[in-house]
């Protein structure tokens, strides 16, 4: 737990008015010299951190459950009564630090990052966007609030999705297209809704972009995001890159489907069974024993890893299990003062949880090994460099799942699942992105316009294998499962190009396991103190995307995949 020098430890934030002192306090400080300036940011530092937590932690809670309503009006509280008030007073004190004459004095490599990062946000910054800011954060929850709340009844049980999407893996043809509509099914249900919530959520960032002096949503979020090493073009070519060296992969991959089951046409009910009709793999039977293996698989990796998770699972900051109420998805949240973070997910028994349990752990490992960073401006991280830390660890795991997999057999398969997906994950993760730089670019347009939109992209990337006949609302639709399309818009890219590091770095591994683990681990300990391409660097790869860099890892990809399947 990190010590308290300027703000209370008694501290309940309760009202604007219980916080409002201490940035009155930074606001009026005289400063002198360039110890009183260091002093200035290390406790403003302190402020953001403890800030942070407190809304960490309402934000934990009202995902963990939907249903109580106390818990969404805390977390709103914070948003729309106290946020507003800390942006303001945060765009007077970045001026207040850039206009010191004292800070050509601090060590410029030291404190490049939070500078260059402190200028980006006062260009971008504009009082007029702050109510706008506090009533988007609030709809933008509202999403999550239906997807959580979104079953089926099965059997005579109702159950969650994604508690559903397990039987997809049944070896029984009818049975599974029987539950792939039931769910789909379902979603249709929300179709308006979440076309309702989308469109009100564009408008508000179109206005947001345009009172910053930005002719759309998306080149503003590209600032706003901090990219500063690469551009909206270089997104648009790796679009083509994924098209060209992955999405070829992906239809291999389901030819060979369609071939072993026998299959005259392979349908979307297909895609999630074994290939050879086995039963679904069922790596641990409930939470308890997935976090227990979970912590013996991370010691096998190294030691202090398993320690990491253990001590986690201790405080109570983990919660793995899927049930009725709580939100979609899975996230590691760090506690910039308790300095452990928190892992939520939805575990139902499955390889996907195995994965995201791995993912999520490795993102805890980087909370934790960055946790003794000075500043808070160097422990919050773009997701470039969060993501290859998560995704490095899948691959870098998985070389320890026997944990989850005693026999042989079920662990090349666990690996051949995991290998496919980082495959056609590629080809979505473009998908999204392609469709989110329409959507705000064409902030106007209608529904219909978004569906038929969203239908040719999804062609152009999608498997030509896969038959949609009779499916074509549900493939109309597709995208409302992205949670970041409603709440985290254009955080998504990253993904993909984390993947590439990743497989860089689990290629790394399969050389030389230790060196490769101190470079991943000095690399995670730098947080955001320098640039993206350094840190890669660091961990032993390159920040690359391009065209002939995609080729050469998914070659290597697809050769570790012909190696299992021999």
């Amino acid at each position: 737990m990190q010590n308290r020098n300027f703000v209370s430890k008694d501290l309940k934030i309760k009202s604007w008015e219980s916080i409002e002192s201490y940035f009155n306090d930074l606001d009026k400080r005289d400063i002198n010299s360039i110890n009183d300036l260091e002093k200035w940011m290390h406790d403003r530092s302190e402020l953001d951190s403890v800030l942070e937590e407190d809304l960490a932690w309402r934000y934990i809670k009202m995902n963990c459950d939907t249903t109580d309503k106390s818990l969404t009006d805390d977390f709103n509280f914070f948003v729309t009564e106290i946020e507003p008030n800390i942006s303001k007073y945060s765009n007077i004190l970045d001026k207040k630090f850039i206009e010191s004459k004292l800070i050509n004095e601090l060590d410029e490599k030291k404190y490049f990052i939070p500078i260059r990062t402190i200028k980006r946000k006062l260009e971008l910054f504009r009082e007029k966007n702050i109510p706008i800011f506090a009533m988007l954060q609030k709809e933008e929850q509202e999403y999550g609030a239906i997807a959580a709340n979104m079953t089926i009844k099965f059997d005579g049980k109702e159950i969650t999705l994604q508690k559903a999407a397990n039987y997809l893996k049944n070896s029984d043809r009818d049975f599974r297209e029987k539950v792939y509509f039931l769910i789909n099914n379902r979603r249709l249900t929300e179709v308006d809704n979440f076309n309702n919530i989308l469109t009100k959520l564009i408008a508000k960032r179109d206005k947001i972009a345009r009172n910053a002096d930005f002719k759309n949503y998306r080149d503003y979020k590209f600032v706003e995001l901090n990219r500063f090493d690469y551009t909206i073009d270089d997104c648009i070519e790796f679009h083509k890159s994924i098209k060209s060296n992955v999405c070829p992969i992906v239809n291999k991959i389901n030819k060979n489907r369609k071939e072993s089951l026998q299959l005259d046409v392979l349908k979307p009910w297909d895609l999630d069974v074994d290939i050879n009709s086995k039963p679904a793999l069922k790596p641990f039977k409930n939470t308890e024993e997935l976090i227990e293996k979970s912590i013996k698989c991370f010691t096998k990796v190294r030691p202090k890893y398993g320690e990491y998770l253990s001590k986690m699972n201790e405080l109570g900051f983990l919660d793995l299990d899927a049930r009725k109420g709580k939100a979609p998805g899975g996230f590691n949240y760090p506690l910039y003062e308790s300095n452990i973070p928190f892992i939520f997910t939805n575990a139902t028994g499955n390889l996907r949880d195995v994965e995201t349990i791995c993912h999520e752990g490795g993102h805890a490992i980087h909370s934790i090994v960055s946790s003794t960073l000075e500043l808070v401006d160097f422990k919050e991280l773009p997701s470039e460099v969060a993501e290859l830390a998560s995704m490095s660890m899948e691959l870098i795991s998985m070389e320890h799942w026997d944990v989850f997999f005693e026999n042989k057999e079920e662990l090349i398969r666990a690996k051949q699942n995991q290998l496919e997906g980082i495959i056609s994950i590629l080809p979505w993760v473009a998908i999204v992105d392609k469709f989110q730089h329409w959507l705000y670019l064409n902030p106007n347009h209608s529904v219909e316009e978004r569906k038929q939109n969203w239908i040719e992209i999804a062609k152009e990337f999608g498997s030509n294998v896969v038959d949609y006949t009779g499916c074509e609302d549900f493939y109309a639709n597709t995208w409302q499962k992205q949670l970041h399309i409603f709440e985290v818009p254009f955080y998504y890219i990253e993904y993909a190009m984390a993947q590439l590091g990743a497989i860089a770095v689990w290629r790394n591994y399969k050389q030389n396991p230790e060196k490769t683990l101190d470079n991943y681990e000095k690399a995670l300990k730098l947080g955001y103190s320098v640039t993206i391409p350094e840190i890669y660097e660091t961990a032993g790869i390159k920040f690359d995307f391009s065209n002939e860099y995609v080729n050469e890892l998914m070659n290597f990809v697809n050769e570790e995949l012909a190696e299992l399947y021999k």
